[in-house]
C-alpha cells in the first residue's frame, strides 16, 4: 500500500469535504494567490501522498519550532498531521536514543531523493564541527550526509539562513550558514529571528502542494513573503513622510503612534511581512508593539549598527511638521521665479527696443544720404 495523499489523512480525522475546501481556500490566500488557486491546492491533495520531512536542528534556541508550532494560517496541527509526514525532529516527535537516529537512515533509503530537509540552526565548523554534536555526531556530518539524499532543503531563521548571534563577530565557533556548508541543493531561506508562523507553514504548503520550491529573491528567499520592505506597509509611515517621530522611549510623540526611525527602527531596510501578515494570529506585530524593527530577517543584523541606531542617509518628506518652513520655502522660490521672469523679460523689451531703435537711426541715415 503506498503512502496516503493529504486529503485521505484528513478524511480519517474526520474532517468533513466542506472543511477540506476551506482548508484549501485560506491555504491559497495565506499564500498570496488568487482564489482560482484553492482548486489548484484541493487537486493536489486529493492526489499526492504526503512528503516526508526530516527536521535536523543545529546552533539555535528552537525559537523557529516554537513559532512554527503557533502558526494558525494553517494550523500547524493541520500541516505536521496532515499535510506532510514529519518523520525526524527531536524536539517534537517522542521517539529518542538509537530509535530516533535510526529514523533519518530509513528515510534516507526509501525516499532517496524525495524528502524535504528543513534545518533550524547552523552547523559551527571549528574543532571540527565539535561545539555543536547530533547523536554522538558533529553536526555538520549529519547535515552532509542527509542534505545528499533529500530534494530540497528549507533554511529556518536567520541561523541557518545567515548564521545570526552564533555567527556575530568575533564567531569563535565558526558558525556558518547552511548554504555556504550545502552547495548543491536548492535550498529556500525563511529569514527572521524566529519567522513568521504562517509564513513557515505557507512555504511548506507550496512546496508540497505544486511539488516545487516558490520564487525566490537574488538572497533565496520567498518573494511571496520577502518581496517587500516591512516599511512600505507599515501603519506608521505616514507619520515618517510628515517627519513625525518619537524622539525617546514613552514620550508623548510615542503615545501618539509616531514613526519609530530615529529610535533605530530598521523598517526602511528590513524585507519581510510582519507589517501585513504579524504575529500570533495576524493580532500585532513588533513596530504595533511599540517596538523598532530591529531587521532580524536580513544578513548580519546582529553586526550592522546596533539595534537602536537609525539607519543613515534616509530622507523623509517632513510635510506636516515643517509646514511653515516648506510654504516660505516654496513662496520664497515662486517670487524668485518671478523677478527672475521680470528681469529676463524686461531685458527682452530693452534689447528688441534697442533694436528697433537701431534700425530706425539707419533707415534715418540711409534716407538722409
Amino acid at each position: 500500500m503506498g503512502k496516503e495523499t493529504f486529503y485521505e489523512v484528513m478524511k480519517r480525522q474526520g474532517v468533513t469535504r466542506r472543511s477540506f475546501l476551506k482548508f484549501c481556500s485560506l491555504t491559497a490566500a495565506s499564500l498570496g494567490l488568487a482564489p482560482s488557486f484553492a482548486a489548484k491546492i484541493a487537486g493536489a491533495m486529493e492526489t499526492k501522498p504526503r512528503t516526508p520531512v526530516v527536521w535536523l536542528h543545529g546552533l539555535e534556541c528552537t525559537c523557529c519550532s516554537e513559532s512554527f508550532i503557533r502558526s494558525a494560517h494553517p494550523l500547524a496541527k493541520d500541516v505536521v498531521l496532515s499535510m506532510l509526514s514529519l518523520d525526524y525532529d527531536d524536539t517534537l516527535m517522542a521517539a529518542a536514543g538509537h530509535q530516533a537516529e535510526e529514523i533519518i537512515t530509513n528515510i534516507r533509503q526509501k525516499y532517496k531523493g524525495n524528502f524535504i530537509l528543513a534545518v533550524e540552526g547552523n552547523p559551527p565548523l571549528n574543532e571540527d564541527g565539535m561545539y555543536c554534536i547530533h547523536g554522538g555526531r558533529p553536526f555538520v556530518e549529519v547535515l552532509r550526509e542527509t542534505a545528499a539524499d533529500a530534494k530540497a532543503i528549507i533554511s529556518w531563521g536567520s541561523c541557518a539562513s545567515w548564521g545570526c548571534v552564533q555567527a556575530a563577530k568575533p564567531n569563535p565557533t565558526r558558525a556558518t550558514p547552511v548554504h555556504k556548508v550545502i552547495t548543491d541543493k536548492p535550498i529556500i531561506k525563511v529569514p527572521g529571528c524566529p519567522p513568521i508562523a504562517e509564513v513557515m507553514t505557507a512555504v511548506v504548503t507550496y512546496m508540497l502542494t505544486f511539488d516545487r520550491i516558490p520564487e525566490l529573491d537574488r538572497q533565496g528567499r520567498p518573494k511571496m513573503f520577502y518581496g517587500q520592505r516591512i516599511h512600505d506597509k507599515c501603519y506608521r509611515r505616514p507619520h515618517f513622510d510628515a517627519g513625525q517621530f518619537v524622539e525617546q522611549w514613552d514620550d508623548e510623540f510615542a503615545r501618539r503612534g509616531y514613526c519609530l526611525y530615529k529610535m533605530g527602527c530598521k523598517g526602511p531596510t528590513t524585507y519581510n511581512a510582519c507589517s501585513t501578515v504579524r504575529w500570533n494570529g495576524g493580532v500585532s506585530f513588533p513596530i504595533q508593539s511599540g517596538h523598532g524593527c530591529i531587521g532580524c530577517s536580513e544578513d548580519g543584523f546582529w553586526d550592522k549598527g546596533g539595534f537602536y541606531d537609525r539607519v543613515t542617509g534616509i530622507q523623509q518628506f517632513g510635510i506636516e511638521s515643517n509646514a511653515d518652513k516648506v510654504g516660505i520655502a516654496a513662496a520664497t522660490v515662486v517670487t524668485a521665479g518671478v523677478v527672475a521672469h521680470a528681469a529676463a523679460s524686461a531685458l527682452k523689451r530693452a534689447r528688441d527696443t534697442s533694436g528697433e531703435r537701431d534700425k530706425t537711426d539707419q533707415s534715418n541715415s540711409t534716407g538722409g544720404n
